[in-house]
């Protein structure tokens, strides 16, 4: 602790996409990954974009009109039953993107990217 504030964690993950993205981050967030959608308050309604519940932390997806995927930059998302996960994935059709430097910590994981090109990491432990 440092000066009478600590950190308690990460409440939610932003992702940009571009302009009229929302239907395609339902289907892909909401139906595929499973993630709940969540209203947005009524305030940011207007600026467009969809909010989902990931475990105990929230995943936004904003709007960027001047839109760019984060092929490097990636939320890693923790996950139970990673090769469960790899087969649904791959049986709607997913590139995966295999990667076993971790696999001396006794970390599995793997890559996909979303609908609007932005990295995904989904690992298990």
């Amino acid at each position: 602790m440092s000066e009478g504030f600590k950190f308690e964690g990460i409440d939610h993950v932003q992702l940009a996409a571009p302009a009229g993205c929302e239907e395609k981050a339902r289907l892909f967030y909401g139906d595929l990954l499973g993630f709940r959608e969540l209203e947005k308050p009524l305030a940011l309604q207007k600026r467009g974009g969809v909010w989902f519940q990931c475990g105990e932390q929230q995943v936004h997806i904003g709007i960027q009109p001047d839109f760019v995927p984060a092929v490097k930059a990636h939320p890693g998302f923790q996950v139970i039953g990673l090769e469960q996960l790899r087969s649904h994935l791959l049986h709607h059709q997913q590139t995966i993107m295999d990667d076993s430097d971790r696999v001396g910590e006794g970390v599995s994981r793997f890559f996909i990217n979303d609908p609007f090109g932005n990295r995904l990491e989904f690992l298990e432990y």
